[in-house]
């Protein structure tokens, strides 16, 4: 019995549910972070797409257990090994769905709908555009879209454009590059888990990658200047201003941070490329140092001129 709960919750991936921390990504930019009605339905929000992407897991794991048997890494999985039943899997992913897009509903019309388009993609990415070139990274990337414009929609936040590009483009780098890594990991044996993989030549992986990698940074460097100005406190302008002839009581703040999204995108190019880690993002964010660090280091610049200087 024991066993078996462990399996399952192995099965959920919850190393995989940082990935919903992307929903965090409007209310901060949208600078409602100290606002606790808006910040009380993203946690909400972020507990939900857990589940649901939890139930994806299942789905995925059901539709490949035979591909995942051919994988060197994947062939440990719960649902590979038999350790826990596929109905018991099917069973579980239906009432994570039963439970939590009726839930999704009473807190916003919004997040219903983009908790359903992200459970519909995942089931047929899961049953069919996994094999389709091209198809199956750009629905990779569309998932990760989906839970940051879920956070933007339940709260009802208003980003620009650049916003979007730059999410899109930052989720197309990790797809790639989730694809290039698993084409040097798998070799050969590719085809045995991923016939898609035989048709993506690694010229094509690599100028996909390097095409990402710059819009990524390109349009976050656009977002962060067409950013509204930063109003520094009236307490900070003093101070400030005495110590410097450059008018800083009003400036694009924001752009302090391009030069770490900059170092981040390259450091995660090295990871694809060098240390060939780049199949699993969650794992190489939580385990290599100088990318995590690059994280927090933006994360605390971000909050900083947001919600200190600007507050």
């Amino acid at each position: 019995m024991g066993k078996l709960i462990w399996g399952l919750i192995k099965s959920a991936r919850p190393r995989q549910w940082i990935k919903n921390f992307a929903l965090f990504a409007g209310i901060i930019f949208s600078g409602q972070l100290d606002n606790t009605l808006a910040l009380s339905i993203i946690f909400q929000s972020f507990v939900i797409f857990c589940g649901l992407s939890s139930a994806t897991y299942f789905l995925n794991d059901v539709f490949d257990v035979e591909r995942d048997k051919q994988h060197p890494f994947k062939s440990k999985r719960p649902i590979a090994k038999g350790l826990v039943p596929i109905w018991l899997a099917i069973t579980s992913a239906l009432g994570l769905i039963i439970v939590l897009l009726p839930l999704a509903y009473n807190i916003a019309p919004s997040l219903f709908y983009a908790s359903l388009a992200y459970l519909v993609l995942q089931l047929f990415y899961s049953a069919y555009l996994k094999s389709v070139i091209l198809l199956d990274v750009i629905v990779i990337a569309t998932g990760f879209v989906l839970r940051v414009y879920a956070g933007v929609w339940a709260i009802d936040a208003h980003l620009n454009v650049w916003f979007l590009l730059c999410v899109i483009s930052f989720s197309l780098f990790l797809a790639i590059g989730k694809r290039r890594s698993e084409r040097t990991l798998m070799d050969t044996s590719a085809f045995k888990h991923r016939e898609t993989l035989l048709h993506y030549p690694e010229s094509l992986l690599d100028i996909l990658t390097s095409m990402f990698a710059n819009s990524t940074w390109l349009t976050y460097a656009l977002f962060a200047f067409q950013q509204p100005p930063i109003l520094i406190k009236p307490g900070l302008i003093h101070s400030l201003i005495s110590t410097t002839p450059v008018p800083l009581s009003e400036a694009k703040y924001l752009m302090a941070t391009v030069p770490v999204v900059i170092y981040g995108v390259m450091r995660y190019l090295y990871i694809i490329y060098e240390k060939r880690e780049g199949e699993s993002p969650e794992r190489v964010l939580l385990t290599d140092i100088p990318l995590l660090t690059a994280v927090v280091l933006w994360l605390f610049i971000l909050l900083f001129i947001i919600y200190y200087l600007g507050g």
